[in-house]
């Protein structure tokens, strides 16, 4: 403690994590607490701190009395606020999330607790931040009125079992996405049991248009001023002043994106996750943490009741079911057939016969058919891959795809009304376009996006009211009147009481990719689309222009569990994840090379043997990308018993290398769903 500092009298040292992504730091340093901050520097607080010469951000993580470090210790900066926004329920996941990913703490905690907003914290100081006693909000109303989950066979029982302040882990795949048996309505009823019970409980979304619809959903079944909504998209101030709401207590029941599932919620009873095989819920940067791995974390930690939703199933989910760590909770056959559309492959062999050129056309007749027909009785979607015009060409000879002269990237036409095609990476126009194969210079379509569909089928049905939704004019909902609906994948708008029909066009595009979740990401698409649809019985249709495949069988026989588990059983025959898991490490190729030979080393002498595939050259990219031709990537897999012996490896190595600064920095991820 420097000369005229007096240290607090009691626990003067503070335990202090520094806001730093540098591996290497990525550890509690100790500092001294001078008596005039003895009040303030209480743990979870943000704090300033002298490092290396400079000021930086921290939390403040527990006082104690004495320090290992050895020397003397530099005293606090300063105490930011006394708000104690890092609870330690969010501390414990904080760390549990970076050792699971092999990341940084600070990275952890820099989304789970929201940037600070001064006159946001002046006003909870100055409101007491008193909380009102657990359990005095209650849900209107009782258990024995009449929920969507009566339609599950043990739905009712899950219910019940949360109600009495149970724990459940359980799956459901809702059979409607709309209206009052629709899922925001099902997972509502699921957090009203919860509230009842006088718990709390998370639910995280992938997106605003859910969360507004959740939020509609609740608002008739718990009071207004227990939910608190956490996302980013509503601004720096809202969020940390709902944020601070759940601090205190006053909001019991959080919804947001990705971020929730950090939310400091008192009393946890309850997580739910929905559409986990949505990207939206991996956050962006390292750790690259998977929203449902958090709740699932934050269930185990708090022994609360866990709900993994979605129309279709994700193979990660299809595991935990396997294994017994969740129950599914399904509907009797005879309901499932009575609540969806009938559904249509117009590859089958009864369509081949009568329409012999259906297999070619983007738009075959039973498609055609199902779209003038349900114009009769209310709105159609047209499910498109892809946004934009023209977003794919080729050349007319020899099909090999148009690129761009200046940075080879992909030629599209961005509008109808464009003169000469354009690259979308650069931007660049290419006039007098030539194919540097063949020297033929007219381009054709290799694939056709929302707008030129929505084009041709304002064409095709005269004086019909035609609606887009893609890219940033994506629509939340459409009303009743009969209108064609155009979307692309994941944008497709709730229709009023259900869409008469849909078209899921596009199939074998979407099947092709060069991807291992192919498959299951597009059966996800399907069955979010097909459960806009109404119910067979009122005349509801889909149809799938995609050859017979597993993917399409699963849709037809209304069976997302099934495809799971046929999915779930090759990975495990295969050896890949989510069999495995998976450990990508990307950069230059010496770093690279240097990485992998180090962590596989220690492992080795561990009694840890890997299987790894790579280094391998990184598929080239926009010409904004950092040398595309020199990176290489390698891929590490490992079973789910060596995984937290693998992960700290792989976390020191990342820490040794960035503290010596040999090599050039690597990127880690763990367990990321597009590395195959």
């Amino acid at each position: 403690m420097p000369a005229g500092i007096t240290p607090a009298p009691h626990l003067p040292v503070a335990r202090v994590l520094v806001e730093s992504s540098l591996p290497h730091l990525d550890r509690p340093f100790d500092y001294a607490v001078p008596v005039d901050m003895d009040q303030a520097a209480q743990p979870g607080v943000r704090v300033k701190v002298k490092f290396n010469g400079q000021d930086l951000g921290g939390y403040l993580l527990e006082r104690v009395a004495e320090s290992d470090a050895g020397h003397s210790l530099v005293p606090l900066a300063k105490v930011v606020s006394p708000v104690a926004v890092l609870t330690p329920e969010v501390r414990d996941l904080a760390f549990a999330v970076a050792a699971r990913y092999a990341g940084t703490v600070s990275d952890v905690l820099r989304v789970a607790v929201p940037p600070r907003v001064a006159s946001a914290e002046k006003d909870y100081v100055a409101a007491g931040a008193a909380a009102p006693a657990p359990g005095a909000a209650t849900a209107p109303g009782g258990s024995a009125a009449p929920t969507p989950w009566d339609t599950y066979r043990n739905g009712p029982a899950f219910l019940r079992h949360l109600s009495d302040g149970g724990c459940p882990r359980a799956v459901v795949n809702p059979l409607q996405g709309y209206g009052p048996a629709g899922w925001p309505h099902l997972l509502a009823s699921a957090v009203s049991a919860v509230h009842a019970s006088g718990r709390g409980a998370i639910v995280v979304v992938p997106d605003q248009r859910d969360l507004g619809r959740l939020e509609a959903a609740l608002a008739d079944l718990v009071p207004a001023g227990a939910i608190a909504r956490l996302t980013a998209e509503d601004g720096p101030t809202p969020r940390y002043r709902n944020f601070l709401r759940v601090l205190a207590g006053t909001a019991q029941i959080v919804i947001g994106t990705r971020s929730a599932a950090y939310a400091p919620v008192r009393n946890l009873g309850l997580v739910i996750c929905w559409d986990d095989g949505d990207d939206l819920h991996i956050e962006q940067r390292a750790p690259y943490a998977h929203a449902r791995e958090v709740l699932l974390l934050r269930a185990g930690q708090g022994n609360a009741a866990c709900l993994l939703a979605g129309h279709a199933r994700s193979t990660e989910v299809q595991r935990l079911v396997e294994s017994g760590w969740a129950l599914p909770v399904e509907a009797d056959r005879a309901v499932v057939r009575s609540a969806v559309p009938r559904v249509l492959n117009t590859a089958d062999s009864f369509e081949q016969e009568r329409d012999p050129l259906a297999s070619i056309a983007r738009l075959p007749g039973a498609a055609w058919r199902a779209a003038r027909e349900g114009l009769e009785r209310g709105p159609v979607l047209v499910q498109v891959a892809r946004a934009g015009y023209l977003p794919s060409l080729a050349c007319e000879t020899c099909r090999e795809p148009a690129r761009c002269r200046v940075c080879q990237g992909p030629l599209a036409y961005p509008g109808g009304s464009s003169p000469a095609p354009q690259c979308r990476w650069c931007s660049t126009t290419a006039p007098d376009w030539a194919c540097p194969h063949c020297g033929g210079r007219r381009l054709r379509k290799g694939a056709t996006g929302v707008l030129r569909t929505a084009e041709e089928l304002g064409r095709g049905f005269p004086g019909k009211t035609v609606v887009t939704s893609s890219g940033d004019q994506v629509k939340a909902s459409v009303g009743a009147a009969k209108a064609l609906v155009v979307a692309t994948i994941g944008a497709e708008p709730v229709a009023e009481g259900g869409y008469a029909a849909a078209l899921l066009l596009d199939g074998d595009s979407l099947l092709r990719r060069e991807n291992l979740r192919a498959g299951e990401d597009t059966v996800r698409r399907w069955f979010n689309a097909a459960a806009l649809v109404r119910p067979a019985a009122k005349g509801g249709l889909v149809v799938v222009t995609a050859a017979e495949t597993a993917a399409v069988g699963a849709l037809l026989r209304w069976d997302p569990s099934g495809y799971a588990a046929r999915e779930l059983a090759l990975r495990v025959e295969l050896q890949l994840p989510p069999a495995v898991r998976i450990a990508s490490v990307t950069g230059p190729r010496a770093a690279v090379e240097h990485f992998t030979a180090t962590a596989l080393g220690e492992l080795a002498a561990a009694g840890v043997t890997l299987r790894s595939a790579g280094p391998a050259p990184l598929l080239s990219g926009p010409a904004t990308s950092r040398r595309p031709a020199e990176d290489v990537r390698t891929l590490l897999f490992f079973p789910y018993g060596q995984a937290s012996a693998v992960a700290r490896v792989l976390r020191a190595t990342k820490a040794a290398a960035a503290a010596k600064r040999t090599d050039e920095p690597v990127q880690l991820r763990l367990d990321g769903v597009d590395v195959l």
